[in-house]
């Protein structure tokens, strides 16, 4: 790979950044950020980058208290001749959340911001800044590219353990300097509560720590916005994000388990039933937490394409929003399928658009893996080799599409299934064959409960070359299988290589791929 080097990255990971997640410890814990001033609003969430490219970014935080939004970036850590960028005003409409697009920023280069929460009243009073920093996809295809992957935070009870170390994962992921993390769904668990104390297999106790909000399932706006804030309590994930932009996708715990719209829950812990109630509290919080730049508009979306220099496009689908109702899926015809046809059109009319060597298609679901949801299915395979079947229509579409407008590039990145794999689809082993074969990778979870492999469905052909997985189901994240995915582009072979890692970072798995071919 030839990134070229960062003169300073390393001293802001161990300086500036280091002081700013000290500073910002939220209150929740009790405790003041060491260098508040008093009656000063205070960022104690820290901040994040998200949606970054060649000459753009959307910086985020949250105030304690009603402030107005000021980012100041350069292109050194002493903030020489900063620039200056006025945000929203944070009030209670967006739970003291807000995000600011930075423009016309430099390609390839290194952007140090830090955010200061003004006095609405008096635009002098401000706060103790937060500093972050992030760097822009370069417009040169010689830089290469780097980024990880992960999914499924804070899953089946397992919360932030400090005596674990919090979600440690983090540093893993940052030590390897990525250029950004894409979060492949299931960002909280807004269906799982979490508990002081969970008794472990071998004797010992797992001790998280509780939040009101996080004591029962989300139902209300407030509860939603209480488990985002819940993971940004963890000190290893303030100082990622102040490093490390994200790309964030959602799945299905952002609302609650398997749901799909229109449905009706039967589960007796909730008192509002409409899943589209819910639904739309958690998209709200959710839009209010994350930044992601087609949210911001009205009626926003979370599938978009992000363009990262001439090496790379991130295709972010949404398998939620447009879904049909979890069935059988052995339906002949299906034209809503998991996408909805507005969204697979899009997703197609991109496809062919795109210059980029590169098409990563960032699913919250895999595609081979069968996700069952008691005797219905939850993802797109439904465990029938045979001809294309229910959702599994919608995706032989798109690879027949892929195939016949020899689309270059491909790959698929996945979490969900709390287990890491990778699947090469072959038409020679498929049932569907008028497609070019490809690669599937599967990371995650972040810091939950892991489970076993799931069983593979014939229809796409689909070959297990790698799997780490546990033989029993729920294993917590002291008992490790937690795990990421780093991508690495090299920028003068194009070559992309695939590392699936443990949550301490150790490579289990590699797969490069060559550039420019339809099939790999």
């Amino acid at each position: 790979m030839s990134h070229r080097p960062l003169p300073g990255r390393r001293s802001v990971l161990r300086g500036s950044l280091a002081a700013s997640a000290a500073l910002s410890l939220p209150t929740a814990l009790g405790a003041a950020p060491a260098f508040a001033r008093s009656g000063r609003p205070t960022a104690g969430w820290g901040v994040q980058a998200g949606d970054v490219t060649c000459d753009s970014g959307l910086v985020w935080v949250r105030s304690d208290r009603p402030a107005r939004m000021i980012v100041e970036t350069s292109a050194t850590e002493s903030f020489r001749n900063p620039r200056r960028w006025h945000g929203p005003l944070l009030g209670p409409g967006s739970d003291f959340t807000g995000t600011t697009r930075l423009r016309g920023l430099p390609a390839g280069e290194q952007i140090h911001y830090r955010v200061l929460l003004a006095d609405p009243d008096d635009p002098r009073r401000t706060g103790e800044p937060v500093t972050g920093t992030f760097r822009t996809a370069s417009a040169k295809r010689r830089d290469g590219v780097r980024f990880v992957w992960s999914g499924d935070l804070a899953g089946q009870g397992w919360g932030i353990n400090p005596e674990f170390g919090g979600y440690r994962i983090y540093d893993a992921m940052g030590a390897l300097d990525p250029d950004f993390f894409l979060c492949s769904g299931d960002n909280i668990y807004a269906d799982g509560p979490i508990t002081g104390t969970v008794a472990l297999p071998d004797g010992r106790t797992w001790r998280n720590i509780t939040t009101e909000e996080k004591a029962k399932v989300a139902e209300t706006l407030a509860e939603f916005r209480g488990n985002f804030r819940y993971n940004l309590l963890d000190e290893n994930l303030r100082a990622f994000n102040a490093r490390v932009p994200s790309i964030v996708q959602w799945d299905d715990h952002e609302v609650t388990n398997n749901w799909y719209p229109g449905e009706i829950l039967t589960d007796a812990r909730y008192t509002e039933k409409r899943v589209d109630v819910l639904a739309a509290r958690a998209r709200q919080a959710f839009s209010e937490y994350f930044p992601i730049s087609t949210l911001r508009r009205p009626g926003g979306r979370v599938y978009r394409v992000q363009h990262h220099g001439p090496l790379l496009d991130v295709f972010v689908l949404d398998m939620r929003t447009y879904r049909n109702a979890n069935s059988p899926d052995d339906q002949p015809t299906d034209p809503q399928g998991i996408l909805g046809r507005e969204q697979l059109d899009w997703l197609k009319r991109e496809l062919s658009r795109s210059r980029a060597v590169w098409k990563v298609i960032a699913s919250d679901m895999p595609i081979g893996l069968v996700v069952p949801d008691g005797t219905n299915i939850e993802a797109v395979a439904q465990g029938d080799p045979g001809k294309p079947l229910g959702r599994e229509l919608q995706i032989a579409e798109l690879l027949r599409f892929v195939k016949h407008r020899r689309i270059t590039g491909t790959v698929w990145l996945t979490a969900d299934v709390h287990h890491t794999s990778a699947q090469h689809y072959l038409p020679s082993k498929a049932a569907f064959t008028d497609f070019e074969p490809f690669w599937e990778f599967v990371s995650g979870p972040l810091n939950a409960g892991a489970f076993p492999a799931n069983a593979l469905d014939g229809t796409f052909g689909p070959d297990r070359v790698f799997v780490k997985a546990p033989t029993t189901a729920n294993v917590s994240p002291a008992g490790g299988f937690q795990f990421f995915g780093e991508v690495d582009i090299d920028g003068h072979s194009g070559e992309l290589t695939v590392r699936l890692r443990e949550q301490d970072g150790t490579v289990l798995f590699t797969q490069t791929l060559q550039p420019g071919l339809v099939g790999q």
